[in-house]
């Protein structure tokens, strides 16, 4: 593996904070506050949950299309939570605006689990929105929910929001108790409709969810990942208990499972994103184990090293690639994400390493935390121009980012520009345009350039061009560290 590491240029990272969380108020969804500072956006989807007498109004719109898919959203606020409680004394200024930003997203799941028995995990119709190209504010798609149940169950939808509400519990506990109990008490509960009601939200809404969330890698790992969370917030043996006894399942589950004719491989320590939590178990169990005593022999610190293994370019065991300018790559998907939530890991585990004086052994190859700082730091600066393109990936950071964003509300004019409806075909020419987008959506991370560090800054490919929630929200974490550090 030849790299070519650009070298690293200084960056503001308190900046690019500050715009890492403000790219969240572009993707709100429902009635939006008069403390709005992306104005360019307005309200939409009012009527949310309405035709059913459920208020699903509130929540975020997950890329550049306008389909809440809850499964993402609720990865996304745990790791800004995770983010928060991490990180968040080097978020000064910012931190208000961060607690706004999983708020946003918690008072919405609040809403999509109120009724008991039920937990909603989508609304919009993906495949209408997807056919369409307009406004959010003009939205004249079918915003149909969709929810699963005790017969029609969603464990790795359930468990997840489980988690995020437990995580959020944590970040507001030390400001606003009361509505810290709310959210812990309706995380248990989730958790227990979760557990208890066991199956893939792909089995009853397969044609909805997939391909664009499908749950490849099982429903076991949100289930400890959210037994995990509980346990932090609550400290109740119960919870502890539950993830001793299934992390020997999970590590177990490594077995090959057929979804829509394709096989995957689940259960593997390397892996963590909105499908695959194991990784993110193993590093923030390995903190809770360090600080316990009397816990054993678990898995959970040597799977932790592992992984580490994994990512350093000098280990004998590395099963990432990275570009000749040093991006990290993984399969699937939108590349940025890998990037993003990996170099979160690596930048907490690295932080327990130190606390507990310990190391990383890879073979021969020792790591110390200072290594792993050292490679979630090329990562970030890559993000921010220290690249062979010159360019920042995040929008609105730096003198040169990308223009042309897969993303509708940026790509069309503003509602305060083009107050008249644009409807689902009149947005085509914009899509079509070579023009850059009018409305910047500052702070969004888009998929990024290919493992040749090449980028085409087209509309056309969302693989390169699209930003999502869960690619932002573990860098909010890591741009805190970085600036806390810097400052």
């Amino acid at each position: 593996m030849v790299m070519r590491v650009v070298c690293s240029q200084s960056h503001d990272y308190g900046d690019a904070l500050s715009k890492s969380i403000l790219f969240f108020e572009g993707q709100r969804s429902g009635k939006l506050p008069s403390s709005q500072r992306m104005t360019w956006r307005k309200d939409s989807a009012l009527r949310d949950g309405y035709e059913i007498g459920v208020d699903l109004v509130g929540g975020y719109y997950d890329a550049g299309d306008n389909v809440k898919f809850n499964f993402p959203m609720a990865f996304s606020t745990t790791m800004l939570a995770w983010s928060v409680l991490e990180f968040g004394k080097g978020m000064s200024s910012d931190l208000q605006h961060a607690l706004d930003a999983i708020r946003w997203a918690t008072d919405y799941f609040l809403k999509a689990t109120s009724i008991p028995g039920f937990v909603f995990v989508q609304v919009g119709d993906p495949y209408g929105d997807h056919n369409c190209w307009e406004r959010p504010e003009d939205m004249d798609t079918p915003r149909t929910p969709f929810a699963v149940s005790k017969q029609f169950p969603g464990s790795e939808v359930s468990a997840e929001i489980a988690a995020a509400l437990a995580a959020s519990a944590m970040v507001f506990r030390p400001i606003d108790l009361k509505y810290s109990a709310r959210l812990l008490k309706r995380a248990r509960m989730v958790f227990d409709f979760a557990d208890k009601y066991q199956g893939s939200y792909n089995d009853s809404l397969g044609p909805w969810v997939c391909p664009f969330y499908c749950d490849f890698s099982g429903y076991e790992d949100e289930l400890v990942w959210g037994a995990a969370w509980l346990f932090k917030a609550t400290k109740q043996p119960i919870y502890w208990n539950y993830v001793l006894q299934n992390i020997n399942k999970l590590e177990s589950s490594a077995t090959v499972k057929y979804i829509n004719g394709v096989s995957y491989l689940g259960g593997s320590f390397a892996e963590f994103g909105w499908d695959s939590k194991h990784a993110g178990i193993n590093v923030l169990v390995s903190k809770l184990i360090m600080s316990m005593a009397g816990t054993g022999s678990t898995p959970f610190i040597s799977n932790a090293d592992k992984f580490i293994c994994t990512l350093l370019p000098e280990s004998p065991t590395v099963s990432v690639s990275y570009s000749p300018g040093g991006l990290l790559f993984k399969p699937g998907g939108s590349n940025m994400q890998h990037a993003t939530t990996l170099s979160f890991l690596l930048v907490v585990y690295a932080r327990y390493l130190k606390l507990s004086s310990r190391v990383v052994h890879c073979g021969n190859v020792v790591a110390s935390p200072a290594r792993l700082v050292k490679l979630a730091k090329g990562q970030v600066d890559y993000i921010l121009g220290s690249n062979p393109l010159g360019m920042s990936y995040m929008v609105g950071y730096g003198k040169k980012f990308p223009q042309r964003i897969h993303h509708r509300g940026s790509s069309l004019p503003s509602v305060g520009q083009h107050p008249k409806q644009i409807d689902c075909k009149g947005g085509t020419d914009y899509y079509n345009s070579k023009n850059p987008n009018p409305n910047l959506l500052i702070g969004a991370v888009v998929g990024g350039p290919d493992i040749k560090d090449s980028y085409a800054d087209s509309r056309e490919d969302f693989v390169q061009s699209e930003p999502t929630t869960y690619i932002n929200a573990p860098l909010v974490g890591v741009l805190a560290y970085f600036n806390s550090r810097s400052s």
